[in-house]
């Protein structure tokens, strides 16, 4: 039994014995069909009374809510306590896979396992090697991390599958979250193992909303919770959350709230923006006599990409001729001349870009002989500018998955004044994105009318 298995002095001691991981027991204990702790806290979370078997454990809970130690917690309940070794092949082992949004995220979690395995000499007992990543059992389980990498998950017999902050699932514009949901659910069915999502809610989209608009409150063997910071951990500091409700009420009723947000939406849908690419077409050459025009995005080359785009203007529409795109680490300096070379080619001298790092990427193009022109638009107005473009079939893109997915996982959030702001979700990136608006921008004029409606000049 679960809360048997936290409050056992041989095991944790009293690491889940305080009333703070009351609400964490109730849910624990009814999930996984125990004599639920307390009921009414069970129905609180959950707008259902305990009714196992379940299959799924979805937790929609605010953050410093206790969800990295849960997930640790069941983990380990999962690794030691499960014994999967009659339905093994030989060599086969069971899996506890648990998934982060990244490496940062997984190490913590990683570090929570250990702990709990560490500090007890009867779990310790049971590990028979440990790894960077992974902890393998004498039972002939293991436990390993993971990052949100559809490819990199298959081939595995899991034996409960636990996803870290499931909601923040991005990655160079793509997100994998559905995917790895799809794919991880097969992989339980050998040994029937449970699937358990935690994360704090973000936007209304992606697989934790669906799942909770579909299933909260509902029926079956689909289990959605919800609750706020505070109710999952009464230890926290209710002056910190006021203060984070004061500085921004939206994103603390999100992060301490736990509510989805409703101020954040996609900018631009996947339908709308395929049926601007001609596919097949990964560039287009340059040629001689035609006017070229190019923007960039520079970077450091610690974080972000440098990209560049080449475009033109031919019947009409605004033609994406190219992109390029150095993922760091690089030596900003030697990308300058590389992008130097690819835009004399298409005989380009004059380009503009945004005002990162000041003097300094005006003054390393003008070295390789192209002059720098300072954007006066910033990121959010140049997608502004690029929507009706989109809307209206005006520009040609280029057949390139990165910047496709970068363009559908553009948001639009409303800022407390008012203003519409269009930039990438947490953990994602739109270098690309952002140099392609750019260059569209670049060949276009959009009018604003009074009435809240675009028309295009180009």
């Amino acid at each position: 039994m679960i809360t048997q298995f936290m409050t056992d002095q041989n095991v944790f001691g009293s690491e889940f014995t305080g009333v703070s991981w009351n609400a964490w027991k109730a849910l624990l204990s009814g999930f996984y069909g125990e004599t639920c702790t307390d009921i009414e806290m069970f129905f609180a979370l959950t707008q259902r009374p305990p009714a196992a078997p379940y299959s799924e454990l979805w937790l929609v809970i605010g953050r410093r809510g206790g969800k990295s130690n849960a997930a640790a917690l069941i983990a380990v309940y999962e690794a030691f306590l499960k014994d999967h070794r009659d339905k093994l092949a030989p060599g086969e082992m069971a899996t506890v896979m648990v998934v982060a949004a990244d490496r940062r995220q997984a190490r913590t979690i990683f570090r929570y396992i250990k702990g709990l395995i560490h500090a007890s000499p009867m779990l310790s007992k049971m590990v028979a090697n440990e790894k960077d990543t992974s902890i393998e059992l004498t039972n002939r389980c293991v436990i390993e991390i993971g990052t949100a990498n559809n490819r990199a998950l298959r081939g595995y017999t899991i034996s409960c599958a636990i996803l870290d902050e499931i909601a923040f699932w991005n990655a160079d514009g793509m997100s994998p979250d559905a995917e790895i949901v799809r794919g991880i659910r097969p992989a339980l069915a050998t040994l029937g193992g449970p699937l358990i999502a935690l994360s704090s809610p973000y936007a209304r989209r992606g697989v934790l909303w669906n799942t909770y608009k579909k299933h909260f409150a509902g029926d079956g063997k689909v289990l959605v919770a919800q609750a706020s910071s505070q109710t999952m951990n009464p230890t926290l500091s209710q002056e910190y959350i006021d203060d984070a409700y004061k500085e921004d009420s939206a994103g603390a009723a999100a992060e301490f709230g736990a509510e989805f947000r409703k101020d954040i939406e996609g900018f631009i849908s996947i339908e709308r923006v395929e049926s601007c690419v001609v596919s097949g077409i990964a560039e287009r050459f340059p040629i001689q006599g035609r006017q070229y025009y190019g923007f960039v995005d520079p970077s450091g080359g610690s974080k972000d990409a440098f990209t560049l785009a080449i475009a033109h203007k031919e019947n009409g529409k605004v033609i994406i001729d190219c992109i390029r795109e150095v993922r760091p680490p690089f030596s900003p300096e030697s990308v300058v001349y590389e992008f130097a070379e690819t835009l004399k080619r298409y005989g380009v001298n004059r380009i503009s870009g945004d005002r990162y790092a000041g003097e300094w990427p005006r003054e390393q193009f003008r070295k390789c002989g192209i002059s720098y022109d300072l954007s006066s638009q910033p990121k959010s107005s140049l997608y502004l500018n690029l929507l009706p473009v989109l809307n209206s079939r005006q520009v040609m893109l280029l057949d390139h998955e990165k910047l496709l997915n970068q363009l559908v996982s553009l948001e639009r959030r409303t800022s407390r004044v008012g203003r519409d702001i269009i930039d990438h979700p947490p953990n994602g990136h739109d270098d690309l994105a952002n140099a392609v608006a750019g260059a569209v921008s670049l060949l276009t004029t959009v009018v604003q009318h009074q009435a809240g409606r675009f028309a295009l000049r180009i």
